[in-house]
């Protein structure tokens, strides 16, 4: 058979968007399937093209036999038939003989064609999976085509996309015609049916993909997108940062009066956006993240589990929690923090731990800030948990009882003389005022111990040379004396308020 299939071939090249090279192999396939219809077997068929690949014939290959042993006239060919072909043939060797397509009955022509379809189809279905499979994370525009049960058909051209009602805005409407721009998310190969091609209106990279298309920076990688967080229909926001000192992201992203930042909103169909720069201090970060609010201070709570207090003003309370709080819950999820939002006036009514206000001072080194007056051992940076629960046991947690105990006394409660060390030194290094207390402790117990020694009548601290007078002869009297020397009374000698009488 040599047919010119130049024709046929080009059109196919054009209307579906297949490759020569698949296109021969479908023609191939189909020529097979005709011969083994029309013959049972193609295990003998072979199928060859032209130099210029335009030109297709089928051939069936068979053996030479003798004419005594002839048998298959499928796959034999007697010898004197073999040799009007090619006179040189010999038996056992094989020949070639073209088959004439006149000898495919119907059946065999239709069963070709049905081959060729399913060949056709797999083949398309392959090619647009690639090429759709390379687009997933990419914008591509289409035109609404129908509805059912919520979800839209989208006409992309070559294939039908799905657009979700999960992966619809909700305040979006679209109506026949209308151009729809969305994000491919899925493409799935299904076994039986045709290729689908999942669409999003909704996911977080559609306005990373559309700010790529409005920003020139963004998409040159001057600036870029840290995070994006979205409530669909109702508010994103997304912090960016620059890779050059001289490009300012949030500007670049708002564009010159807003022209780059309204196109997005246009095309979200007017959900509000926040634009805010990302700063790996997690406080800046969170103030930044709770915008268009005014932050006053925040107040890393624990770091460990991503806990933050944020401070506002009475009349930004509102604002900075948002509608049904939503602006405060996109800010948690664009930090990844647990923010809870308080006015000055609440947050002066808290007990804020002092073990917290340290470790923010510590943190950020802003210790002038947030600096704490120490009551307890306990609190104080650097303690063992067993020395604070023993001092807590027994009762002599609050630093001044501490500092009163002797070395003996503090070893009675268990603590050794380095733990004793330690504990003082961690004193002096974050409680300034302690060497003076501390002292004025000391002077305070050094006095009631004089008062004492003198009530037990210390002969060091009450001069025995002091002279008194009798109370009834007014003689001259000591304090050794039992009797006064001039009228024999007997003397006592007692102490009041310092005064010996």
């Amino acid at each position: 058979m040599a047919t010119d299939m130049t024709e046929a071939i080009r059109q196919l090249m054009q209307d579906r968007n297949m490759s020569e090279e698949l296109i021969l192999t479908t023609i191939e396939n189909t020529l097979l399937a005709a011969y083994k219809r029309r013959f049972g077997n193609a295990d003998n068929a072979l199928v060859r093209f032209g130099e210029d690949n335009y030109e297709v014939s089928i051939y069936a290959k068979k053996r030479i036999v003798d004419s005594d042993n002839f048998y298959d006239p499928i796959s034999e060919i007697e010898l004197d038939e073999a040799r009007e072909l090619n006179p040189d043939a010999e038996i056992n060797d094989e020949i070639l003989i073209e088959v004439d397509p006149k000898n495919f009955d119907r059946g065999s022509v239709q069963s070709a064609k049905q081959t060729a379809h399913q060949s056709i189809r797999e083949i398309q279905k392959d090619s647009l999976h690639a090429e759709f499979k390379d687009k997933i994370g990419e914008i591509i525009i289409g035109y609404y085509q129908r509805e059912r049960n919520g979800t839209i058909f989208v006409n992309l051209g070559k294939i039908e996309g799905k657009l979700l009602k999960k992966y619809q805005s909700p305040r979006e409407e679209f109506h026949v015609n209308d151009r729809i721009k969305s994000l491919i998310v899925e493409v799935n190969k299904n076994q039986n049916g045709p290729l689908e091609v999942i669409l999003s209106r909704t996911h977080t990279d559609f306005v990373r993909a559309i700010f790529e298309l409005e920003v020139p920076e963004i998409y040159d990688k001057i600036v870029e997108i840290h995070k994006i967080v979205r409530e669909p229909g109702y508010r994103t926001k997304m912090a960016v940062y620059s890779n050059r000192e001289d490009v300012d992201p949030v500007g670049a992203c708002v564009g010159l009066k807003g022209v780059r930042i309204l196109a997005v909103i246009k095309e979200l169909e007017g959900e509000k956006i926040d634009i805010l720069k990302y700063d790996p201090d997690p406080r800046k970060f969170i103030k930044n993240a709770l915008s268009p609010a005014e932050v006053q201070d925040v107040i890393i709570l624990d770091e460990a589990k991503h806990q933050a207090l944020a401070v506002v003003s009475e009349n930004q309370l509102s604002l900075a929690i948002g509608k049904q709080g939503l602006n405060v819950r996109l800010a948690n999820r664009l930090v990844d923090w647990n923010i809870d939002v308080k006015t000055d006036t609440q947050f002066e009514e808290m007990d804020i731990a002092a073990e917290s206000r340290r470790a923010v001072s510590e943190l950020f080194g802003e210790g002038d800030e947030f600096e704490t007056e120490y009551s307890l051992i306990s609190q104080l940076p650097g303690v063992e948990p067993r020395i604070a629960a023993l001092l807590r046991e027994n009762n002599k947690d609050f630093i001044e009882d501490f500092l009163a105990l002797s070395e003996e006394e503090l070893a009675e409660i268990g603590l050794t003389a380095d733990e004793q060390k330690n504990i003082r030194n961690l004193i002096e290094e974050h409680i300034e005022i302690v060497e003076e207390e501390y002292a004025e402790l000391e002077e305070e117990d050094s006095g009631q111990s004089e008062t004492e020694a003198h009530l037990a009548g210390d002969e060091e601290d009450v001069p025995a040379t002091e002279e008194y007078e009798c109370p009834e002869c007014n003689a001259k009297i000591t304090v050794d004396m039992t009797s006064c020397p001039s009228c024999n009374i007997g003397l006592s000698f007692e102490y009041e308020d310092n005064t010996m009488v």
